[in-house]
């Protein structure tokens, strides 16, 4: 069900804003429009401009929240504001006084950490770094070369050169070394590693000692460096733990005032004129219920006024969409979302949803054993974790549950519990010019035209409350679709039961007469509306595109009827594969594998579930949303969610 809107405005004096969001707004959910939008009729009007002064008090607040050990999400109280901005303040100097000290040596950490990744490649180089960069008669070059360009320095060029290159390391693309050459030789070979692309690096002059003792001094360097910056961070931790509880208070505080604050950015405000007082306004949505319960609340305020609403045409934009719907069907709003929420004048197909869902579920996955598993194992789910998908699984559990004694199955076994009704694989019944069809696809055909005539009755509804005459009642879905289909499902169970077929003259207007209104509904619309123009220029290429038209209805009331074949199916798949599982574990033979009983049912519960559980979203959305459902509406976001026990 969509909950009844009331369009308020809100006024008075600019400087009362903070009082009225605190005491009033803040205990109810309304979904604040932008003022400035709604009221383009309304002349001089300006944005209310203020900078929040709690946004970066709030920032740092939740900053230090997520250093505690252990966050908390539940309330825990509040603070006056005074208190809250003092105590963020506080925290924040305290933190301050270890930031310069963090921020030192996060910078010398990165330094030795870029020393170590220059000198981590050179390890094998096991001489005294410090005694190499003291060679005058020889030069010294560190560096790398690329794979392709070091086998032909070795092949071609290494042996006429006066030159000594010392591999020291290698990966998938370079090969890292130093290489030697006398300094009077130094240009011309420095020239020939240039052109093999040899990439010379600049070791700094600050090593002792091996390679690889200087790495591990460096390494020991960082690792200090490490120690000293997570020292500082338990320091500030130790503190916030200490005021863990004022914290909590002040961060709930501040989120508060900066949330109420925020009203500003969608109020607008009067301009002052010859010294006069300036006055907000604020423009959104509240239900019925806590509309007449904010007037009641602030009849008694002088610096207060609001009005509501009540002439539709003085409102821009639709209302927002609040589902309100019973607690068992509120998990399978999740599938309404998913499609769209539904416009504030079209049906809330919730109910509708949560009962065909669970209902066709059950009937393609009818086991009395596998469907307990999945109503327990939902409901536990969703009594823990809250999650909506699992409280769906529940309710299509109770349903295979049900249909599972209907079929006489548990866990596969079809001899256990006796059939209330029938077994899928096996009853057949006989259909005339067809022949013999199981009976649940027959079943399942029927139980689709049904939906299908719910769905056009909710499509009628949906048109007159939009007050679309071509949508209720000419159009496919409409009454004129609602007749001819129901026209057909009436000749079919006459075919079926034999009985006898009505008169010529009433097929005629029961067929003819629905397809040539679906035909000319457009026309047929423009004269209900008064329009001018009613029948198109181009005539001609108007009877064509009808009879394509006409076609394309009639084939697709066929596909979407056929569609429901696929309950049967399923219903019929899942006895036929819990049979090859019994058969696997050797249930024939009277004494089954209990294993791979078990097994085999986990197996064709998780695979067939999913796949039932998509098949039947499929159903819900292509064969019976397509006909009545658009799911173009807007959600209700109130500025603060209220929560309600």
């Amino acid at each position: 069900m969509i909950e009844k809107m009331k369009f308020l405005s809100i006024t008075g004096p600019k400087a009362d804003i903070d009082r009225v969001v605190n005491q009033y707004l803040s205990k109810y959910e309304i979904h604040l429009e932008n003022a400035l939008s709604e009221l383009k009729t309304v002349e001089e009007l300006r944005p209310f401009m203020e900078i929040n002064p709690y946004k970066e008090l709030l920032n740092k607040a939740n900053e230090f929240v997520s250093q505690l050990s252990q966050p908390v999400s539940e309330e825990t109280g509040s603070m006056d504001v005074d208190t809250a901005v003092k105590t963020i303040q506080e925290l924040s100097g305290y933190a301050a006084n270890f930031q310069e000290k963090r921020t030192e040596l996060s910078k010398k950490h990165e330094e030795l950490l870029s020393s170590l990744q220059w000198i981590e490649p050179f390890l094998n180089f096991d001489f005294n770094i410090h005694e190499v960069f003291g060679f005058k008669f020889v030069k010294y070059r560190f560096g790398k070369i690329a794979h392709e360009y070091y086998e032909k320095f070795e092949k071609y060029v290494y042996d006429n050169l006066d030159t000594v290159f010392f591999k020291c390391a290698s990966d998938e693309q370079y090969v890292w070394g130093v290489y030697f050459v006398p300094a009077t030789q130094a240009v011309k070979v420095d020239a020939v590693y240039s052109s093999l692309h040899f990439e010379r690096m600049r070791i700094p002059d600050e090593y002792e000692g091996t390679p690889e003792e200087a790495v591990s001094r460096l390494k020991k360097d960082l690792a200090s460096i490490d120690e000293q910056l997570k020292n500082c961070q338990a320091e500030v931790g130790k503190k916030l733990e200490s005021r863990r509880s004022d914290l909590l208070k002040a961060r709930n505080t501040l989120d508060s005032l900066s949330t109420n604050f925020d009203v500003r950015k969608l109020a607008a405000c009067t301009k002052a004129k010859n010294d006069k007082q300036v006055f907000y306004i604020l423009c959104g949505w509240m239900t019925e219920r806590d509309a007449e319960r904010f007037q009641k609340d602030i009849e008694d305020d002088v610096n207060l006024y609001c009005i509501l609403e009540d002439d539709e045409n003085n409102i821009l934009n639709q209302p927002p969409t609040k589902l309100k719907n019973p607690k068992l069907f509120k998990p399978f709003e999740m599938y309404i979302r998913m499609y769209g929420l539904p416009a504030y004048n079209e049906i809330d197909p919730t109910i509708f949803v949560a009962i065909t869902y669970s209902l066709i579920f059950g009937a393609m996955f009818g086991d009395a054993g596998q469907g307990l598993c999945l109503l327990i194992g939902g409901f536990l789910l969703y009594k823990f974790k809250k999650i909506d998908l699992a409280a769906i699984i529940s309710c299509a559990g109770f349903f295979s549950t049900i249909f599972g004694f209907l079929y006489g199955s548990f866990f596969g076994f079809e001899d256990v519990l006796p059939a209330l009704w029938l077994k899928p694989m096996n009853n057949m019944m006989t259909v005339p010019f067809i022949g013999k069809l199981n009976t649940v696809f027959i079943v399942a055909v029927g139980f689709g035209m049904f939906l299908i005539l719910v769905a056009m009755i909710m499509h009628i509804i949906n048109g007159i409350k939009a007050h679309d005459p071509e949508s209720a009642w000419f159009d496919t879905n409409g009454l004129a679709g609602l007749v001819f289909y129901g026209a057909v499902v009436a000749v079919i169970a006459l075919i079926m039961t034999g009985k006898k077929m009505p008169a010529t003259i009433v097929l005629i207007v029961m067929f003819l007469l629905p397809l040539l209104v679906i035909a000319f509904k457009e026309p047929l619309a423009k004269l209900v509306e008064h329009k001018a123009d009613v029948m198109p220029k181009e005539k001609g290429m108007f009877v064509v595109q009808t009879i394509f038209e006409l076609f394309e209805v009639l084939l697709s009331y066929f596909s979407n009827t056929i569609s429901f074949v696929r309950v049967g199916a399923f219903a019929v798949s899942h006895a036929a594969m819990m049979e090859v599982v019994l058969m696997l574990a050797g249930a024939e033979a009277g004494s089954p594998n209990w294993i791979v009983v078990i097994l085999g049912n986990l197996f064709v519960c998780g695979m067939e579930g999913l796949i039932v559980g998509i098949q039947v979203l499929r159903l819900e959305y292509y064969e019976m949303f397509s006909r009545f459902y658009k799911g173009t509406g807007r959600e209700f976001i109130p500025f603060r969610k209220i929560e309600k026990e």
